[in-house]
């Protein structure tokens, strides 16, 4: 019941040198598969700094499910002019994050 720790050398899977902590982080989003969450989590927490406070002041609730951005905004006329702005919307939300995250939007 009482049992020592032993370290295993070829168990062991470091990479030798320094690592950014970025780098590691981005790594450890990798190897467990959990970048495309944290992308959409991403763009859930930092929607009113990618669209200015116009329009995350008139965003009601919004969420990703599926490569879909699902927004439900209060203002009529904003959400006529987004419907219009669809694909531009679409390619800045993915220019701003760096990587595809979403592939259509849907307004609520």
């Amino acid at each position: 019941m009482n049992q020592t720790y032993r370290y295993n050398r070829e168990n062991a899977t470091r990479v030798a040198g320094v690592t950014s902590l970025k780098d590691a982080i981005g790594q450890l989003l990798k190897a467990y598969q959990l970048q495309t969450r944290f992308n959409e989590t991403y763009l859930e927490a930092f929607w009113g700094r990618m669209m200015g406070p116009t329009i995350a002041s008139r965003t009601n609730r919004l969420y990703v499910r599926d490569r879909k951005l699902y927004i439900e905004i209060g203002s009529a006329p904003l959400r006529n002019e987004l419907v219009n702005a669809k694909q531009k919307l679409i390619q800045l939300v993915n220019k701003d994050m760096g990587t595809d995250v979403i592939d259509d939007v849907v307004f609520i």
